[in-house]
């Protein structure tokens, strides 16, 4: 159904595009996007692809440009340049009513594109990050930039330019989480290590009547296997009935 996928930089953007019913599309396209160091591959991305399709809706899970099969440096990956890439990827999309499911900084990355861009009609966050420079500084912030790894991942070099994006350019993404008026569902464990609850909490605070927020009862920031099954479910149902 879509061709070749590009970037503003011309670089190919992985994705994988699976079809509830194979005898026609679904009024909605769900778009799905992973976190840092992730791709579209993750088993959070695959699972919520599967979550939604057996709930009746076509999905389309993609690798930001630089992880995965996508083209391009991972040491140039940052947020901004992952809300770009997604601006490329709705502007491949023949007409069709669209979601945006993204997990961590996939997440944040949702937050700021649907703050702008209202071909976003739906928005889910999982383990979405909202405070980037905390998360930067906590998670790598004794890394030296363009020297150090991310979680020591031989394959995820650290740049000066991530941590300049999450740090500097953006901060945090509460402020753009206010012009967002779409329906917009939170999932959160409660166990998260990595992007803590309260993150999601934040935002919930700002008592938007277009936010629902679910906390996990434990889990993890890939949402294991015994919590995986409950919050996807939860998704699936917000999907049908929103």
């Amino acid at each position: 159904m879509f061709d070749t996928i590009r970037n503003a930089h011309q670089e190919r953007i992985d994705y994988s595009y699976q079809q509830a019913d194979p005898q026609k599309p679904s009024e909605w396209l769900y778009l799905i996007a992973h976190g840092v160091t992730g791709n579209k591959d993750r088993p959070i991305v695959v699972d919520a692809a599967k979550a939604l399709n057996a709930a009746g809706f076509d999905t389309l899970a993609f690798s930001f440009s630089g992880n995965g099969d996508s083209e391009g440096r991972f040491q140039d990956s940052t947020i901004s340049k992952e809300v770009e890439d997604l601006g490329s990827v709705l502007d491949a999309i023949p007409e069709r009513k669209i979601a945006y499911v993204g997990h961590s900084m996939g997440a944040a990355v949702g937050v700021l594109r649907a703050a702008k861009d209202p071909r976003i009609q739906r928005l889910v966050s999982l383990a979405g990050m909202v405070d980037t420079k905390t998360f930067a500084l906590t998670e790598f912030g004794e890394e030296t930039p363009d020297q150090g790894l991310m979680w020591e991942e031989e394959s995820c070099p650290l740049s000066q330019a991530f941590m300049t994006d999450l740090c500097e350019t953006i901060g945090s993404v509460l402020d753009a989480a206010k012009s967002v008026s779409v329906p917009w569902l939170l999932l959160h464990c409660e166990a998260d290590d990595v992007v803590p609850i309260k993150d999601s909490e934040s935002i919930d605070a700002l008592g938007k009547a277009n936010v629902t927020f679910q906390k996990i009862e434990g889990g993890d920031h890939s949402f294991n296997d015994l919590v995986k099954a409950p919050a996807l479910a939860v998704l699936a149902h917000w999907a049908k009935n929103t």
